[in-house]
């Protein structure tokens, strides 16, 4: 029997990383929110890897926080250990990475939906989504329902979750957790393209069962740097290490002696995993020639003896894994608490998606995370900010909030879901954005915090301090063009030590901070009047000096590309009537229906030529408006 409970604005289905971020942005705006969870004890689980940033994804940590999302704050609470990646490259790949503790950040998430005014945490298991005149009618397996506006569906690997280990294969969600059985079929039945996607994780090792003396240690940065904007500068320190080992040809033999008995090659699996991300058996097939892959063993907690093996995923079976895991130094008498495993789980074709995450067809239901065919906490939280933004919007009659490429890596990864779709979870990398020296994660303030502050999200004391960081940048500008530097000795044995040429008549403070070897830190002796300055100003104002042309062209193609994005393409248009335009490309025009030029060229099996006749036929469409 069905029985109602209550209404409201925006009800989001999954509390894992996009479900958090969706229902507290929805609830901030200011709309009656309700979230479900099938288990209360999983909210915001970590059941893959315990860390939070990496390459890329700390660009989009840093975007979330910017716009006022919730992520980088609980990474910053939770911290067990910080680094900056890709030091030795470009500021374009530098990228934060946290090691936390899970059931902290857990924890810490789970507080904030409970304190959080205007927003419901609920356990239940939400089976059925039909729509119900203009509102979407939400059922329970108790037979609970509710009467809402918008719904997200933010279900992870829960959709259809099915666990393999070696031969054995069991419906499940993550971490034992029951799967989301039924809502699936209520999605089919709504005309939903599903599809079935896979993903892994490695096993849990005791810690004191590790021998730490030949493994290489690797320790976390200090100062730390923090992710969000909002931590008070000097409050985090590093708690723990990490470790490195690396497989060898015992371990190969191990596996490729059992690699029939892996579900991926059996046959068990109809899931495509991660591309980007393969389980140790799918690199010795794929990469034959290498012997050796590293590993990084991490700690999962400060109060757990848990150690996760990150880079060691895998769906063989547990009397393999035994076998295999002890072939690697320093783990030669492991315990293991937790096998690898592999799982499988629905998810959605993106291309049936607006770029506001709004399902094109069912006006009011949203997608954010896995469930649109992502990979990774910090994929699926963005995704989750984006879409509960959208669905208050929607309910308060509003424009749609839309990041476009130019914007942000947010920007790109939902473009290129909903643009060109996905063979594979998709996994955000630094190569994947064409303006990457532009968006960088230092600057993720400078580039969002307006948006989020005009959006709603960002406080007006954080956007106080915005303002005011601001400024400081442009006085320091100033500074640095007003200031002269007189050639003496000093000045020029600093020169000569850095490799860079002397000088012989005064020079700005900025051609001298133009050169590669120079920066604040080296002409700290010889600038008197140098203030006080953040240390991210300071990193800002470096890279924007020394990368000053480069940056300046990605700001010209951005222009470009806006002026492309702005030639919209009437909703109604009927590309089966336009002469020339090839037959694939009409079918991906009219699948999609991208909204601009720009969008339309970004879809995989458009062509330029096909652009131009579009471009052509608007022109002339738009000529036969005006003569009538």
């Amino acid at each position: 029997m069905k029985f109602f409970v209550d209404s409201y604005d925006i009800a989001v289905i999954g509390a894992g990383h996009a479900g958090i971020e969706a229902a507290l942005a929805g609830a901030r705006l200011g709309c009656k929110t309700v979230i479900f969870t099938i288990n209360m004890d999983s909210v915001g689980n970590c059941p893959c890897n315990p860390s939070i940033g990496g390459t890329a994804k700390g660009h989009l940590v840093r975007e979330i926080d910017a716009l006022g999302g919730e992520m980088g704050k609980t990474a910053d609470e939770a911290l067990l250990q910080m680094k900056m990646l890709n030091r030795g490259k470009g500021p374009a790949v530098h990228s934060l990475r946290a090691q936390i503790d899970r059931r902290q950040y857990s924890d810490i998430m789970k507080l904030k939906l409970e304190k959080q005014e205007n927003l419901d945490l609920k356990q239940a298991e939400i089976v059925e989504l039909e729509r119900e005149n203009d509102l979407w009618k939400v059922t329970a397996r108790t037979g609970s329902y509710y009467l809402v506006k918008t719904v997200i569906i933010a279900t992870g690997t829960y959709l259809g979750g099915k666990v393999f280990i070696g031969d054995l294969a069991y419906e499940s969600g993550p971490d034992g957790t029951f799967p989301s059985k039924f809502l699936a079929d209520s999605l089919k039945k709504l005309n939903i393209e599903l599809r079935r996607f896979k993903t892994g994780t490695p096993a849990r090792v005791m810690r004191s069962s590790i021998n730490f003396e030949n493994l290489t240690r690797q320790d976390g940065e200090d100062p730390v740097i923090p992710f969000s904007y909002d931590t008070p500068k000097g409050s985090l320190t590093n708690k723990v290490s990490c470790y490195i080992s690396h497989t060898n040809k015992k371990t190969k033999e191990v596996i490729m002696e059992n690699i029939s008995r892996s579900p991926l090659y059996s046959g068990n699996i109809e899931g495509v995993g991660p591309r980007y991300c393969p389980s140790i058996e799918d690199k010795y097939v794929r990469f034959s020639e290498k012997e050796s892959h590293q590993l990084f063993i991490e700690p999962c907690g400060l109060n757990t003896e848990e150690m996760y093996l990150q880079g060691m995923s895998s769906s063989l079976p547990e009397d393999v894994q035994i076998k295999f895991y002890k072939t690697i130094p320093g783990l030669e008498n492991c315990m293991i608490m937790r096998p690898a495993y592999a799982i499988e789980y629905f998810c959605v074709d993106p291309l049936q998606l607006k770029a506001s995450l709004e399902f094109k067809s069912l006006p009011g239901l949203y997608g954010a995370g896995q469930f649109n065919g992502s990979s990774g906490y910090e994929e699926a939280a963005a995704q989750g900010l984006i879409a509960g933004i959208n669905a208050a919007l929607k309910v308060k009659g509003k424009d749609e909030f839309i990041l476009d490429r130019a914007s942000s890596y947010i920007g790109t990864l939902i473009d290129d879901l909903v643009t060109k779709g996905v063979a594979d979870p998709y996994r955000m990398m630094t190569s994947r954005s064409e303006y990457r020296l532009y968006l960088r994660q230092d600057n993720a303030d400078t580039r969002l915090t307006e948006l989020g502050y005009k959006a709603g999200l960002v406080t007006q004391r954080r956007y106080k301090a915005y303002l005011e960081k601001q400024k400081q940048k442009e006085q320091e500008y100033k500074r640095l063009k007003q200031t002269v530097i007189s050639p003496n000795q000093k000045v020029n044995e600093i020169l000569l030590s850095c490799n860079t040429t002397p000088i012989k008549s005064g020079i700005r403070l900025i051609e001298l901070m133009k050169r590669p070897q120079l920066g604040y830190e080296v002409l700290k002796e010889v600038d008197l009047t140098r203030p006080e300055l953040d240390n991210n100003v300071m990193e800002q104002i470096e890279i924007e000096i020394k990368y000053e042309g480069y940056i300046k062209k990605q700001l010209a193609k951005i222009k470009e590309m806006r002026r492309l994005e702005n030639k919209f393409i009437p909703k109604d248009i009927d590309y089966s009537k336009m002469n020339g335009i090839s037959l694939e490309a009409r079918e991906k025009l009219d699948k999609i229906r991208p909204l601009s030029i720009g969008q339309a060229s970004r879809i995989s099996g458009v062509s330029p030529a096909d652009i131009s006749i579009l471009m052509i036929n608007l022109s002339y469409s738009k000529e036969s408006q005006k003569d009538e």
